[in-house]
């Protein structure tokens, strides 16, 4: 894995890693990668690691709501909505 500075650290704890019920973190960078990963690859075994492999390397990273609610019950990857005028 590519090194994760400590600014980019303090953002991920702050906001993209899952917490407990009492606000702890209980994820790290690499389990997040993995989380992503393995939902976006929908249970193809070789997508799953090739997005895991780009995004340890920081060479691909999905937008926010990807890497906060992949895999969590909301599910949410839109960044944005189109509503009909």
């Amino acid at each position: 894995m590519n090194h994760i500075s400590d600014n980019a650290k303090t953002i991920l704890e702050a906001r993209y890693l899952r917490k407990d019920d009492k606000g702890n973190i209980i994820e790290s960078p690499e389990d997040m990668f993995f989380r992503v990963s393995n939902f976006l690859s929908d249970g193809d075994d070789h997508l799953r690691e090739r997005f895991y492999y780009l995004m340890t390397r920081l060479d691909f990273l999905p937008n926010t709501p990807t890497l906060i609610n992949a895999g969590r019950p909301n599910g949410q990857l839109s960044a944005c909505f189109v509503l009909p005028v």
